[in-house]
């Protein structure tokens, strides 16, 4: 496909998403564009990191919240870390909370609280890789860099009908998509092909008739397009086991404990547990007549299934825990907990609310 056809699908999709483009918090519209206002770039960085692996339709209270506690980069910076954590309880991935903040700390410290134009600077920054740093260097100031998310591999790999399994098509994929890549316009246009992928190029029932690359499509043209993107397949999910422990005292404090910066959930406040794994060995945080709970709190991390049984023990007001501190009732807010403690909460709750 030569240059001047390139040229002509940007303008063909640019065109589309000046009448489709969907309504998100952090978007300028084309219109607003095009009269001069630019997107804000901690806005931009905030939905960036906030999307990665989690959905528009999950993301948008999230921003919503985030910017109304927390207007600006210098705000997100000067915030408490656990009520940042507590914020986020529930997004899920909480190592991107934690760089959230060592992002904004470094960009008021070292960049004077502006965010860094160029695709090389922004990879400097804690917490951004190289697909994020393309996304606000594109969106943001509209550099010409190639975004590359789950969208636009589906996108290129039916327009030019490539049929190598991701992940190893992902080089041949992200070279089609740079070619297309327009200087003019660079951050609609990687809008506009995410867009694409998410309303029309869908993965099961692609609305091929209304799409604004129909003619050209290869994968439409031989009859492939629901076959692609191939894709590896993955290995089975491991299950790993736990116990967690929820002891509530007599006032009606309950013990929770502030895990670990490193690994899964790292920083969050969540029930003390035993470690995670096929045989994990009993660890309760205090001397105490601990009851098993019937039903197990079930939950998916990216890479395998977590189940913990439940030990529930009622203490008196002297009681001293090993680990872990406790929170007094009125302090106790189960929504701060990440999801996987917060199913816990749920299985017990009735157990332990109205002693």
């Amino acid at each position: 496909m030569g240059e001047t056809a390139l040229h002509d699908l940007s303008f063909a999709l640019l065109d589309w998403y000046d009448r489709h483009a969907r309504a998100m918090p952090w978007r300028v519209s084309p219109a607003d564009r095009k009269a001069g206002i630019a997107p804000d770039p901690y806005a931009i960085w905030l939905s960036e990191v906030m999307l990665q692996q989690t959905t528009v339709a999950a993301v948008r209270d999230y921003h919503r919240k985030f910017t109304a506690l927390w207007p600006s980069v210098r705000d997100l910076a000067a915030a408490d870390d656990a009520a940042v954590m507590a914020a986020w309880a529930g997004l899920g991935y909480y190592a991107r909370a934690r760089n959230l903040l060592k992002c904004a700390r470094v960009v008021v410290a070292d960049h004077g609280a502006t965010f860094p134009r160029d695709h090389a600077t922004l990879l400097t920054l804690p917490g951004i890789g190289p697909y994020t740093a393309a996304a606000i260097a594109a969106i943001a100031f509209d550099a010409p860099e190639t975004v590359v998310d789950g969208n636009v591999e589906r996108v290129m790999a039916r327009m030019f009908d490539i049929h190598t399994p991701l992940p190893a098509a992902k080089p041949e994929l992200t070279g089609r998509a740079r070619a297309l890549t327009p200087q003019h316009r660079a951050g609609d246009y990687a809008q506009a092909v995410m867009d694409l992928g998410a309303t029309i190029c869908t993965p099961r029932n692609p609305a091929c008739g209304i799409c604004p690359w129909r003619a050209p499509c290869a994968a439409r043209i031989a009859g492939t397009a629901t076959d692609l993107p191939r894709k590896t397949p993955k290995k089975k999910t491991p299950t790993r086991y736990g116990i967690a422990y929820v002891a509530r005292r007599a006032d009606g404090a309950m013990l929770l404990e502030t895990r670990p910066e490193s690994g899964l959930l790292g920083g969050m406040l969540g029930w003390p547990c035993s470690d995670w794994a096929d045989d994990p060995a009993p660890a309760p945080p205090i001397n105490a007549d601990w009851t098993a709970v019937e039903a197990q709190a079930r939950h998916t991390f990216t890479h395998f299934h977590l189940h913990l049984q439940i030990m529930l023990a009622h203490v008196p007001l002297d009681a001293q825990p090993d680990r872990g501190h406790f929170i007094a009732r009125q302090d106790f807010s189960p929504a701060a907990l990440p999801t996987a403690m917060r199913k816990v909460y749920d299985l017990v709750a009735d157990l332990v609310q109205n002693d």
